[in-house]
């Protein structure tokens, strides 16, 4: 055990918003329906709720970034005299880039006070799609005795932007009318172990360890109620824990990697708390003093006190210590450099030679097929014409992928009086989820071909300085456990960006059974480290490819999709 005494003067402590989760401004010029939601929908502590209404999205088909004119000329003999939509205006090419910085700010937007986190997060699963345990640090103390300060002060120095902070505070139970009236008059005993709901809580944080999304109770301690919305939280690199009484259950201690009490004086903490409960709390001095006396300052002794022959490293003086605050960010730096790993890297040179797994689906290659690939693999096709073609392309290739789901014999009656035995979709509950921004191309077809279906986005861009991807940025339907999800990408490569987006809909209880991942292109390796990873993910492509370079393009490949696509590709004095 650690216990360090030895602290300097430190400057003011300023409110920092602890991330549960990240998003990302990186192409909103080319994506106008995602301003709003970036802005929007991330949670006053950096966690992106993903919900404006009961579904979780709000909206449906989203507009194509190029649409065919209405007036097309068109000849009658040949399908290859259409005339492509006219040239559109060259867009800015724009990087987005996460990198480790000293000053938090750098990496934080803040509008309307809500904040936004610009670092993605890098993968936390290994190269077979397992996810990889978070740490998770638990601080316990008396009330009052700083233990916030402290989470906040790790955060500030950990430099790590995903982390999660999950306060004990909220797993208060509901009171009946007998207990809501004792805590009126401060003669409830809110420090006492029982009144916590300590099996939603373990189930709470094991979740969080999991990697698993939550719904966190939110208590308001001047009603002694529990709100009716909750707080949406997702698992994180680190998982900080902190409460009264964090260290009394045997369960909890188990999920705890490191475990950290704050040795404040108990006069600090009484006139910490008189000024706490008197202006954020609704109470008076009377009460409060009361309440301290009969209630605080035994439950310390009794339940909080006896706890610390638990912690690992004690911290006296809360958060102005530095010195403590150093050696646990020194020793949380360190377990996550030992559970790091390059994911790219190890699935390129992964599976090679090996057969096609049983769950990829390859679009019946034709005449047709080959000349919609001749287009859009051609550089020098226009942007207009690549539009066009990579459209009806990506209409086939949805059309095929509804076809692999169950349908069921039905009977209906022709207009003639006459009987027709056909067959009806099986599935009520279809969804489609893009992995921006190329995945976003195939979001108009699905739209087309099924009606009011309902789109969810992931955002996951290539980190400039590591080569791996990055999560940034998810909006999903609330209940998408209970769909059946097309995942939509343009192109495949090593299939890092498609794993990582698979975990996310793992991550939210999505069955893998119940994921289908469809692309225009991949490329054979990507193919393999997909099955291998989740063999219950169906594939549906139109083309496969035998190889990717250096710089993980798919070889022959269509190049960068989405640069083409949107118009985004470098120019000749840039590249010179």
């Amino acid at each position: 055990m650690w216990s360090v005494g030895k602290m300097s003067a430190s400057k003011k402590h300023t409110s920092f918003d602890p991330p549960s989760s990240a998003s990302s401004d990186s192409d909103v010029n080319d994506r106008h329906d995602l301003e709003p939601l970036l802005i929007d929908h991330v949670g006053a502590n950096g966690i992106c709720n993903g919900s404006t209404d009961g579904h979780g999205v709000d909206y449906c088909c989203p507009a194509s970034p190029t649409t065919v004119p209405a007036k097309t000329a068109r000849s009658n003999s040949s399908e290859s005299t259409v005339r492509p939509p006219r040239t559109a205006r060259q867009r800015q090419r724009t990087t987005s880039m996460s990198q480790k910085t000293s000053n938090p700010s750098e990496s934080i937007i803040r509008a309307n006070n809500r904040t936004i986190y610009t670092a993605g997060r890098p993968p936390w699963y290994n190269c077979a799609g397992q996810q990889v345990e978070p740490f998770v640090i638990g601080i316990c103390g008396g009330s009052a005795s700083g233990k916030t300060t402290v989470a906040q002060k790790i955060i500030e120095s950990l430099d790590v932007p995903w982390v999660t902070l999950l306060s004990m505070d909220c797993f208060y139970k509901i009171l009946n009318d007998k207990q809501h009236d004792q805590a009126l008059q401060n003669e409830y005993n809110f420090d006492h172990p029982d009144a916590f709901d300590i099996d939603l809580m373990i189930d709470v944080l094991r979740k969080l360890k999991e990697g698993r999304k939550v719904e966190v109770p939110i208590y308001n301690f001047i009603t002694h109620s529990r709100e009716p919305t909750t707080k949406t939280m997702y698992g994180a690199n680190v998982i900080i824990f902190e409460g009264i009484l964090v260290f009394h259950s045997p369960e909890v201690l188990k999920l705890l990697d490191m475990k950290v009490f704050v040795d404040t004086d108990a006069d600090i903490r009484l006139a910490r708390r008189l000024k706490r409960d008197i202006s954020q709390r609704g109470r008076d001095l009377e009460g409060v003093l009361k309440q301290y006396s009969t209630m605080v300052k035994p439950s310390y002794a009794n339940y909080i006190a006896p706890t610390m022959v638990h912690a690992d490293i004690i911290v006296p003086r809360g958060g102005e210590n530095k010195v403590a605050i150093h050696l646990i960010v020194q020793h949380v730096h360190t377990q996550l450099q030992l559970r790091g790993f390059k994911l790219r890297e190890t699935l390129a040179n992964s599976y090679i030679g090996e057969p096609m797994p049983d769950s990829l689906h390859l679009l019946p290659t034709t005449p047709q097929i080959k000349g919609l690939h001749t287009f859009i693999r051609n550089r020098e096709t226009s942007r207009d014409e690549f539009i066009f073609y990579s459209k009806r392309l990506i209409r086939l290739v949805i059309e095929y992928a509804l076809s692999l789901f169950p349908f069921t014999p039905v009977t209906v009656e022709t207009p003639q009086g006459v009987t027709y035995e056909g067959q009806r979709l099986a599935c009520k509950r279809i969804c489609g989820v893009s992995i921006l921004r190329a995945g976003e191309t195939m979001e108009q077809a699905i739209c087309d071909v099924c009606k009011d279906i309902r789109i969810g986005k992931i955002l996951i861009q290539t980190n400039q300085v590591t080569g791996e991807p990055e999560l940034y940025y998810l909006r999903l339907p609330k209940d998408i456990k209970d769909f059946k999800v097309i995942l939509m990408d343009a192109t495949v490569a090593t299939g890092a960006a498609a794993m990582m987006a698979i975990r996310v809909l793992l991550d939210h209880d999505v069955p893998e059974e119940n994921i289908m991942l469809v692309s225009l292109l991949m490329a054979e390796i990507g193919v393999h480290s997909i099955a291998y990873a989740f063999p219950n993910v169906r594939i549906v492509t139109s083309a496969l490819d035998p190889e990717i370079n250096e710089k993980f393009y798919v070889i022959p490949g269509i190049g960068n999709f989405g640069d083409r696509y949107f118009g985004t590709e470098p120019s000749e004095e840039y590249i010179s």
